[in-house]
């Protein structure tokens, strides 16, 4: 096959030429490939073995670096798959799978994503972390961030704290107290050409939007990501650690920006991760610089014509200097429900739920009530998308609960359930918000695909009332988009 390399910038192509040397005409290949479908398990819900077991998609395991990583090698669609709305997996880019594990996040600690959305690596950490501990995803767009939101109420991720503010704001607000910084930078999408280029494909020639790049684009990426990964710097504890990650090839924007980092910040060093199958090495020798030397090629680079995915950089760096670490900052305070609004839903959960909720830590705003994680932070002045997990809202006389609440629990969590085959009738009515047939008790259920919950119902005088969310409904059945 050949390659549609015409179709990417000819800059770029004579860069990457220059650079790559005899490399090159692999990566130039690579691009007359598609790019492959990643597909992450959410072990908060099921394990990656299990997943396999019952997946109608043909999965191949993506690689030892990654236990619930897998690659999707048939024609499948998972984005349209109830299972997906379950939150069973997130579709994520294989290479980008690659950054969550090596920041590693551990089960009680503090960590922070500070550019998360949509939230591929967020839920990852999240996973990760097992509901214990705080992460804090924040993105500076707003919309982003709620989109963010909504990913990770899909992931049903209880300990979360969502914001979306500047990173200089949170460095004032939180100071140097989290285990864990990722800094997922925006930059010049090199490492997406591929994908680009494939959709473009699918197009009209009209149709297809150029490619934005340019080495003023480079240079200025690389400017902004230096300033985010110096305040990143101010909010590692002392022996925590610090990833960098970009999707690009561009050592103006990789190399050079944690060597230039690493000369600022004496007291971070680059840790030399694991390395499995197709993990690269940084480059130095590309840079002409002074500050470039040999402890660079402690980096990773992923490459699409050496690794299962698009193509990523990522550093990892420790902070070893001696400060004395910082405590965890200080504890939010806030006033619980007053008695009327707690025996609302109290009420609630004796009729229909099997699960405790910690009541000291319910918090109640504008009528909507919250679970807080174990560990949360006061947080001041920042824009907050969502704090903990929302249980759903106190209305007059009645509790009426929250997708995000449904997609937390398990059906052992409630008092009644129905549970239908993924491929079943009712499953395709249910997505597209029909109500149905339903023998049992009045009141709140969830209703599950498979075991999985998917969302709540409420059965009135023999019908399923549904109650999932509007803007999350199907149009039509979704099995006559997959060919199920």
């Amino acid at each position: 096959m050949s390659t549609n390399s015409q179709a990417l910038p000819p800059d770029f192509m004579a860069k990457m030429a220059e650079l790559l040397g005899d490399e090159f005409n692999q990566f130039e290949q690579s691009y007359s490939e598609p790019p492959a479908i990643g597909l992450r398990v959410n072990t908060l819900k099921v394990s990656a073995n299990d997943f396999s077991t019952l997946s109608p998609f043909a999965l191949k395991a993506v690689g030892a670096h990654e236990p619930a990583g897998f690659l999707v090698t048939d024609d499948s669609k998972p984005g349209s798959h109830p299972y997906h709305g379950a939150g069973l997996y997130y579709l994520q880019e294989p290479s980008a799978m690659v950054v969550g594990g090596l920041v590693a996040a551990q089960p009680g600690e503090l960590v922070l994503d500070l550019a998360a959305a949509p939230g591929g690596k967020a839920s990852h950490l999240a996973a990760q972390m097992q509901g214990r501990g705080l992460l804090v995803a924040n993105d500076i767009h707003t919309g982003r961030a709620r989109l963010l939101a909504e990913n990770m109420t899909r992931w049903g991720a209880r300990n979360t704290l969502i914001t979306s503010a500047e990173p200089t704001h949170l460095a004032t607000q939180f100071g140097p107290i989290f285990d864990r910084v990722l800094v997922d930078a925006p930059c010049s999408g090199e490492g997406m050409f591929r994908k680009q280029q494939f959709a473009g494909k699918q197009q009209s020639v009209s149709k297809q939007e150029p490619f934005a790049w340019s080495e003023e684009m480079v240079l200025a990426c690389a400017r902004r990501q230096t300033a985010v990964l110096h305040t990143a710097a101010t909010l590692v504890k002392s022996g925590g650690r610090l990833v960098y990650a970009t999707c690009t090839f561009a050592p103006e924007e990789d190399e050079a920006v944690i060597a230039h980092f690493l000369h600022e910040f004496p007291q971070f060093e680059l840790i030399d991760p694991p390395r499995f199958a197709g993990f690269g090495r940084g480059r130095p020798s590309w840079l002409n610089d002074s500050l470039a030397d040999e402890t660079l090629q402690k980096c990773v680079r992923l490459w699409p014509h050496q690794f299962p995915g698009e193509g990523h950089f990522i550093a990892v760096m420790q902070h070893v200097g001696d400060e004395k670490p910082q405590g965890f900052g200080k504890p939010m305070e806030f006033t619980p429900p007053g008695k009327k609004d707690l025996a609302i839903w109290q009420l609630f959960a004796r009729e229909f739920l099997q699960a405790d909720f910690a009541e000291e830590r319910l918090l109640l705003v504008n009528g909507r009530l919250y679970l807080l994680p174990e560990l949360a932070l006061e947080t001041g002045k920042l824009h907050l998308i969502r704090y903990g997990l929302l249980l759903g809202e106190i209305r007059k006389g009645y509790f009426r609960p929250d997708h995000a609440l449904a997609l937390a629990l398990t059906p052992e969590d409630a008092a009644d359930v129905v549970t239908f085959a993924a491929n079943s009738d009712e499953i395709a009515a249910y997505w597209q918000g029909l109500d149905l047939p339903s023998k049992g008790p009045d009141g709140w259920l969830l209703v599950a695909v498979d075991g999985f919950v998917l969302g709540w119902g409420k059965r009135v005088n023999g019908r399923l009332k549904n109650h999932y969310p509007r803007g999350l409904r199907r149009n039509r059945d979704w099995r006559l988009e997959t060919g199920d």
